[in-house]
């Protein structure tokens, strides 16, 4: 009996030895059933301080503007260099234009008829001009004059009015 009584008053006082520890308390240590709780919430560089949430957020945003700032700066400098590409193949097409525009302004001045020559159409892009009641065609620099021929409509190169 004294062995079942002693076993259970080691199973009784095993938890209790368990939770007793030695506090310090006044000038010397006093025994107490509960350890004080040691964690700090709130300190510096612990995973739920105020502290260390900021500096986590601090963190993430920092690196998204940066991310973000790089893409615009990437962005930008492709876009303008597309603008360039295209201001560069604008004015290559506009030089090319002026050279095309002074060959046919030549062609025409070597091919203009002389005067007194008569033709029987109106080469493209003449306008009516009347002067002193009499109704040219400018063509250019070459001026028609209607007349006829037989019963055809001709158009005859004259001087300019």
């Amino acid at each position: 009996m004294t062995r079942i009584a002693g076993a259970l008053l080691l199973a009784a006082a095993g938890p209790l030895l368990f939770m007793a520890d030695l506090a310090p308390h006044g000038n010397g240590y006093a025994p107490t059933l509960g350890r004080h709780a040691a964690a700090v919430v709130g300190a510096p560089l612990t995973p739920v301080s105020a502290a260390g949430v900021a500096r986590r957020t601090t963190r993430r945003v920092v690196a998204v503007e940066a991310t973000a700032a790089s893409n615009t700066a990437a962005s930008t400098a492709a876009q303008q260099q597309a603008v360039a590409q295209q201001q560069a193949a604008t004015a290559q097409q506009q030089a090319a234009v002026a050279q095309q525009q002074a060959a046919v302004a030549q062609q025409q001045a070597a091919a203009a008829p002389a005067v007194g020559t008569i033709v029987a159409t109106l080469p493209a892009g003449c306008t009516p001009t009347p002067k002193d009641g009499i109704e040219y065609q400018r063509c250019g620099n070459v001026w028609y004059r209607a007349a006829f021929q037989g019963n055809n409509l001709v158009y005859a190169v004259v001087p300019q009015p």
